[in-house]
């Protein structure tokens, strides 16, 4: 009796069978930067993240604009999500995100 030959490896970007954990919520933050602006991303863990930036290891942006404080944490359900809510916050002024994050004081981690 012949046995079937095992599965062959899954090739480089091939879809893997395994789903991927949705259960895992994504945040959308706003970084309050030395110089007064305010930069807002979208990450798993945020504090990795936070301290990506704090040490000139992160976005660009914050290279430049070195990070003063995290200024607001705001959970979303999936990447999707977080990121269509980036997008919008990412329209609002400054004075706009500063007035969101005080009437949110529960989303800051």
């Amino acid at each position: 009796m012949k046995l079937p030959a095992p599965p062959a490896a899954p090739q480089p970007g091939a879809h893997s069978p395994v789903p991927a954990d949705h259960s895992k919520p994504w945040y959308v933050y706003m970084i309050e930067c030395r110089d007064g602006s305010i930069y807002t991303g979208v990450a798993v863990d945020v504090a990795a993240r936070y301290a990506l930036h704090a040490s000139g290891k992160g976005a660009r942006y914050t290279r430049s604009h070195p990070p003063l404080r995290l200024l607001a944490v705001f959970t979303h359900p999936d990447r999707s999500t977080a990121l269509k809510a980036e997008y919008a916050l990412k329209k609002l002024g400054a004075p706009e995100k500063r007035a969101l994050a005080a009437a949110h004081p529960q989303a800051i981690v």
